[in-house]
């Protein structure tokens, strides 16, 4: 054996101890970054349901419609503009009106029409800690197209800004009063973003980062106001010719309650009157979301009085039942 073979296990060694610590520094480096790159996951964006993302129009949706908008019925209640929504009928109008969120600290972002890729595309509201964006559409009341000055919340308590909100200060009493701005000469009733005539905005840093942030669906009680407005042939565009008789609601879903407004220029509903007959009986879920019905009350009609049971006349009422029921 040479020289040189005979002096290869001495470089081979320490070679070889070389190479097992390289690796075994390899594998605790590869844990270390490991254990540094583990992190919680991002907070959950939400996404509109599929009946709403889904949606989508070859024609633009009509100007919205102008209306008074109703007193705040309860403390703490938040406004939700009305709004076109699309059915294969056509567009029908949702009922602005007042709805307590789901928790305490959040906003109502409102859903909004754009144009993409050729068709109109709703975009779904939801319920966030900042109002996101929402095409740039002017729905009035505080939702001038970026934003919301209507109210804002104070620690557990949301106060209400008189100067754009109509509220009953015997009802609420947490107010105040700040001017809202208004650059534009001409209030727009353009009703929707992007496309011939839409409306050209984007959404603003502020709206990019309001957008990431954990966002809350719409309440029951919203999708109930959706479904009771979706079976009313009365909200129907191409019947109301844009002036919904019902354009705002005290409450969500009392479409027939006292103190609904109706669009300007609108005629007025016959309370009672029953449903146009290519109407179809659809069901609905109720306040409590434990019920479902057909008929009158499906289309936010009220349904007719129950006869009173007429009393046999063989039969003699006592005097003091009679004295009972005066």
């Amino acid at each position: 054996m040479s020289k040189a073979s005979k002096r290869l296990p001495a470089y081979v060694a320490p070679l070889t101890g070389c190479l097992l610590l390289s690796a075994a520094a390899t594998q605790l480096t590869g844990c270390v970054v490991r254990a540094q790159v583990a992190s919680p996951p991002p907070p959950a964006v939400y996404v509109a349901p599929a009946a709403e993302a889904d949606v989508q129009a070859n024609e633009p949706p009509p100007p919205l419609p102008t209306y008074e908008q109703p007193p705040c019925p309860v403390e703490g209640y938040i406004w939700t503009p009305g709004y076109w929504a699309w059915a294969p009928a056509g567009y029908y109008w949702v009922p602005g009106t007042w709805v307590a969120p789901p928790r305490v600290g959040l906003l109502w972002t409102p859903g909004y029409w754009g144009f993409v890729g050729g068709v109109y595309v709703f975009h779904g509201g939801y319920w966030g800690p900042h109002v996101g964006f929402y095409g740039g559409v002017n729905y009035g009341f505080g939702y001038g197209g970026v934003g919301f000055a209507g109210g804002r919340w104070v620690g557990n308590s949301f106060a209400y800004n008189q100067s754009v909100t109509n509220v009953n200060v015997t009802v609420v009493h947490n107010t105040y009063n700040e001017t809202v701005v208004n650059n534009v000469t001409t209030v727009s009733r353009v009703s929707y973003n992007g496309g011939a005539g839409g409306i050209a905005a984007a959404p603003t840093p502020q709206e990019r980062m309001a957008a990431q942030e954990s966002h809350v669906p719409p309440t029951p009680t919203q999708h109930q106001h959706l479904q009771q407005a979706a079976a009313n042939p009365a909200l129907l565009a191409r019947n109301n010719g844009g002036h919904p008789a019902i354009a705002a609601t005290p409450h969500a879903g009392a479409f027939n309650a006292p103190g609904v407004v109706g669009a300007h220029g609108a005629a007025p509903v016959p309370h009672g009157a029953a449903p146009l007959p290519h109407a179809p009986a659809v069901a609905y879920t109720n306040h409590s979301g434990s019920g479902a019905g057909r008929g009158a009350a499906a289309y936010g009609k009220p349904a007719a009085p129950k006869p009173k049971p007429q009393q046999h006349p063989k039969t003699p009422q006592r005097e003091e039942e009679k004295t009972a029921a005066r």
